[in-house]
């Protein structure tokens, strides 16, 4: 084959550090537009982007060339430098770690609508009780004292 294809779709979620509220209501739109631009910088295209007051999910297809770690770290470091310096928000921080969780091409559609329905879910739902169910269907084994912090 002379090419290489490759369907990589991560939805990937990361919260602010130490989970707090630090991503202002007002200014999450332009955030998470600021980081598709960045994916799109990249040679990636963010298929969604949103989130909360402390954390976002992102959907990505990576291609064969893109890590999903280099992916999240080129996205967290721009993001974090455009609200140090553009919205003066020196102290703010992405937490270290992330998840990524692999979906099918036919999950598309509901993680889209689930990520720009994360307000209403969150009425229900907190961040913690989110990332250890997203744990929990992807199999995914942890240790409870590392997980946050």
């Amino acid at each position: 084959m002379a090419h290489t294809y490759c369907s990589g779709l991560f939805h990937c979620v990361v919260s602010t550090k130490h989970r707090l509220k630090s991503i202002a209501v007002g200014l999450q739109p332009d955030l998470w537009a600021y980081m598709g631009g960045v994916a799109q910088a990249h040679e990636m295209k963010a298929l969604a982007v949103g989130g909360m007051d402390d954390h976002l999910h992102i959907l990505l297809p990576l291609s064969s060339t893109m890590a999903v770690s280099k992916a999240m770290q080129l996205i967290k470091a721009a993001s974090s430098k455009w609200l140090h310096e553009q919205h003066h928000q020196r102290g703010f921080e992405w937490q270290e770690g992330y998840g990524a969780f692999s979906i099918g091409i036919a999950q598309v559609n509901a993680t889209v609508a689930y990520i720009h329905r994360q307000k209403e879910h969150h009425r229900k739902h907190d961040y913690k009780a989110e990332f250890l169910a997203f744990l929990k269907k992807h199999c995914l084994d942890y240790d409870p004292r590392y997980i946050w912090d």
